[in-house]
């Protein structure tokens, strides 16, 4: 009984501190700027420079051009709330697929907030490398920040909408993480916090441009296609009756081949045995 009054008090809380926080965007004019715009089949600015964990001087482009997809994120470090809440998100919904980042997709995270460090970047991806699990490569995920203009150069890019609330000193921005072809065109977007195996491997599919998976999972992604109003992966009825009418077709075309077979079979018996007469 204590524990779940205590976990009522906490959800009261947040849900007060959140309401805090939209009166103050509201105030401020802010929640208007809060916004994605989306920008499937465009090209990022590959030649973006920023500046990754380790303090070393890298290009965009450096993630891309691999023959794998990559999984950006925006946000910051030291976010009080939602971009922890987007990173674990995305954690558990990588630990459930049988990919592995680093192998076949990578992950790229760049700081809208152009005065966090090297450090703190390091900070945040020791933590998340360590969630995922062992045998991930120091490469699987990239924490990087960046100059000002670099930084909205790339928002702008996907359509990213954030706003820096100056009084509170916090950056109040969407819950979204982008997925892009090795090309650095802009496939999908997966809104929230929570990005199950299903949606974020047909996404992951999708961006691979049917590199990925067998032949099974690109049959999968034919059936499937992204409902925007869903916001997720959602039966594509009319592919699932062509594949459907298409196997029946097939299955209809082997049962009369092999009936023809069997039947010259037959007539080959019988006439060899009319012939030892």
């Amino acid at each position: 009984m204590i524990y779940r009054i205590k976990w009522v008090a906490f959800v009261v809380v947040w849900l007060a501190a959140a309401a805090s926080a939209q009166v103050v965007l509201e105030n401020t004019g802010a929640l208007g700027k809060i916004d994605v715009e989306e920008h499937l089949g465009d090209t990022i600015p590959l030649d973006l420079s920023f500046t990754d964990e380790t303090g070393a001087p890298v290009k965009l482009g450096d993630f891309f051009h691999e023959g794998r997809p990559v999984v950006l994120v925006l946000g910051y470090y030291e976010c009080p709330m939602l971009c922890n809440l987007v990173f674990n998100g995305l954690v558990d919904g990588v630990r459930q697929l049988d990919w592995r980042p680093g192998e076949q997709f990578r992950v790229v995270t760049v700081s809208i907030d152009p005065s966090e460090t090297p450090q703190l970047a390091q900070a945040k991806k020791t933590n998340y490398l360590a969630a995922l699990g062992e045998g991930i490569t120091d490469s699987a995920w990239k924490f990087m920040v960046g100059k000002d203009d670099q930084i909205k150069a790339l928002a702008d890019a996907v359509g990213f909408k954030y706003f820096h609330d100056a009084a509170r000193d916090e950056y109040a921005h969407p819950a979204v993480v982008f997925l892009l072809t090795q090309d650095g065109v802009v496939s999908r977007y997966l809104y929230g916090i929570e990005f199950n195996r299903s949606d974020l491997k047909l996404g992951l599919l999708e961006a691979s441009e049917g590199k990925l998976g067998t032949t099974i999972d690109r049959l999968i992604l034919y059936c499937f296609h992204y409902d925007p109003d869903e916001e997720s992966y959602v039966v594509a009825a009319g592919n699932v009756m062509k594949l459907g009418g298409g196997v029946t077709l097939l299955g209809l075309g082997t049962l009369l081949a092999l009936l023809w077979l069997s039947d010259r079979r037959r007539s080959r018996l019988r006439t060899a045995g009319a012939a030892g007469r």
